[in-house]
C-alpha cells in the first residue's frame, strides 16, 4: 500500500460499523422455522400413535413462539451478548424437547448443533466456546434424563451401545461444526475486507486523478486574473515613482504585489501542467508507466532497476490506474525484502507484454506460494526490512487489479530471490495516445 494510506484505521472503522453480529429479524425467522419443524414433528408423531408427553413439548414449543413475538414486538438491535443469550435459549428449548421425546433416540437430535453453528458464524471466539461447552453439558443432561418414546406395536427403544455412539457423534459434530463454520465465516469477513480494501485504493487513485484534473482547469481559468493584476500592479508602481517620489515604500509594496502575482502564475503554471498530466495522460509509454509506478518506492531501501526490452519503440499502454497501483504494490513487496536491489524487466513482442519483478531477498517461503491470491498471506516477519508496515493485502490487491486489467500473474523464486511474472494480451494493455484529449472541467 502506498504509505501514509490509512487501511488500517478504515478497516478498523468498518468492522466498528457492524455492531450488530447477526439481524434481528434473521433470528427471528430461523426460530419461527424451528418451531414450524417442531410442531410438524409432534403432530406426526401423533399421529403415528406415539406416546410421549405431549403437553410438555407443546409448552415447551409455545416458550419459544413467546421469545420470538417479544422479539417482534420490542425491535431492539441485537447486540453480541443478546445473541448469545438468545442461542442458549434456543439450546435449551431444543434440548428439553429431545429429552421429552426419546432423547438420543430421537432422529432429531442433531438438531441441537444449529445454535453453536450459528455462534461459530456471527459471533466472537469466547461466545463460541460458551455456547459449544452449553451445547456439550445440555446434550449430555438431555440423554441422562430422556423420557423414552412409546408405541403400542414397535420397539423403539436404542440398544445402549447406539445410544452412546449417538452421543459420542453429537459430541464430534459441535466440535467440528463450531470449527468448520468459524474458519469458513473468518475467511468470508477477511475476503470482504480485502475486496473493500482493494476498492479505497482504487478509488484513491481515481481521486488524485480527478484533483489534477480539477487543477489544471484552476490553473487555467485563473491565468487571466492573475495577469491583470500583474499588469495594475505594474501600472501603479510607476504612477506612484511619479506622483509621489517621496513615498518610496508605496512604491515597494506596488512592486511586491506585481511579484506576487508573478509568482502565483508560475506556481499555477506548474500544477497545470502536472494536472493536465494527471487527467489527460490516458496513453504513456511504457517505461513511463512504469517509472510512475516505481518513484514512491525509489528513497525507501534497495534501488530500483527498470530495463526495458532493446527495441526502436516501446510500446504505448494504458495509464490506469489499477494498472499503477498494482504494479507499485508489487515494487513495494520487492523493496520490503530485497538485500540489494530490485529489478523491473520488460519484454514485449507482437502478441503479448511481458513484466517481471524480481528481488534478491529471501524469496517466498515455499509454504506461502499457494496463499499468495489469498488476503492476508502467511507473513515473511523475521525476513522484512527494517520500518516494514503492511497487512498482507498488497499482493492480494495487486493481483486483483492487475488480472481486472486482463494480465496474468505468475508467483515464483527465482534464483536469487522472489519474482513475480505479469502477462499481458497486448491487445488489451496497449492504447491510442494520438486521440484528442477532453476539455478540462470548468471552474465557475
Amino acid at each position: 500500500m502506498p504509505p501514509g494510506f490509512p487501511l488500517a484505521d478504515t478497516l478498523g472503522t468498518d468492522r466498528q460499523r457492524r455492531a450488530e453480529p447477526i439481524r434481528r429479524r434473521t433470528l427471528v425467522l430461523l426460530r419461527w422455522i424451528a418451531l414450524g419443524g417442531q410442531l410438524a414433528a409432534i403432530i406426526v408423531a401423533l399421529l403415528m400413535g406415539m406416546e410421549f408427553a405431549v403437553l410438555p413439548s407443546l409448552l415447551v414449543v409455545a416458550a419459544g413462539a413467546v421469545l420470538n413475538l417479544w422479539m417482534t414486538a420490542m425491535p431492539a438491535r441485537v447486540t453480541e451478548r443478546g445473541a448469545t443469550i438468545q442461542l442458549v435459549f434456543d439450546l435449551v428449548q431444543i434440548s428439553v424437547l429431545i429429552a421429552l421425546t426419546g432423547g438420543l433416540s430421537n432422529p432429531f437430535a442433531l438438531l441441537v448443533l444449529a445454535p453453536v453453528t450459528i455462534a461459530a458464524t456471527a459471533l466472537g471466539n469466547r461466545q463460541t466456546l460458551l455456547v459449544g461447552l452449553a451445547t456439550i453439558v445440555m446434550i449430555l443432561l438431555a440423554a441422562w434424563f430422556a423420557v423414552p418414546l412409546r408405541h403400542p406395536t414397535l420397539n423403539l427403544v436404542m440398544p445402549p451401545i447406539l445410544q452412546a455412539a449417538h452421543l459420542l457423534a453429537i459430541l464430534i459434530g459441535v466440535v467440528f461444526f463450531a470449527i468448520y463454520a468459524r474458519r469458513v465465516s473468518e475467511e468470508l469477513a477477511t475476503t470482504s475486507d480485502a475486496l473493500f480494501a482493494t476498492q479505497i485504493a482504487l478509488a484513491r487513485e481515481q481521486k488524485l486523478q480527478h484533483l489534477g484534473g480539477v487543477i489544471a482547469a484552476a490553473a487555467h481559468e485563473m491565468g487571466t486574473p492573475l495577469a491583470t493584476i500583474k499588469l495594475i500592479a505594474s501600472e501603479l508602481r510607476d504612477e506612484l515613482a511619479d506622483a509621489l517620489p517621496d513615498r518610496s515604500d508605496l512604491t515597494e509594496d506596488a512592486q511586491t504585489l506585481a511579484q506576487s502575482a508573478d509568482r502565483c502564475r508560475d506556481i499555477m503554471r506548474s500544477m497545470g501542467r502536472a494536472g493536465k498530466d494527471d487527467l489527460k495522460l490516458h496513453a504513456a509509454p511504457l517505461g513511463t508507466v512504469l517509472e510512475e509506478a516505481a518513484e514512491p518506492h525509489r528513497d525507501r531501501g534497495a534501488p530500483i532497476r527498470i530495463l526495458l526490452q532493446d527495441a526502436p519503440h516501446q510500446p504505448t499502454i494504458r495509464r490506469d490506474p489499477g494498472v499503477i497501483h498494482g504494479l507499485r504494490n508489487i515494487i513495494q513487496n520487492g523493496v520490503d525484502f530485497a538485500r540489494t536491489r530490485v529489478t523491473v524487466r520488460a519484454d514485449w513482442d507482437q502478441v503479448q507484454l511481458h513484466i517481471t519483478i524480481s528481488d534478491d531477498g529471501p524469496g517466498f517461503p515455499p509454504t506461502m506460494l499457494g496463499q499468495l491470491s489469498d488476503p492476508f498471506p502467511i507473513s515473511r516477519r523475521n525476513d522484512r526490512r527494517g520500518g516494514y508496515e503492511g497487512m498482507g493485502l498488497g499482493l492480494f490487491i495487486a493481483r486483483a487489479l492487475l488480472e481486472g486489467s486482463g494480465a496474468q500473474l505468475m508467483f515464483a523464486n527465482g534464483s536469487t530471490g522472489a519474482k513475480v511474472d505479469i502477462i499481458w494480451p497486448l491487445a488489451r494493455i496497449t492504447a491510442d495516445d494520438r486521440q484528442a484529449l477532453e476539455e478540462n472541467p470548468h471552474i465557475f
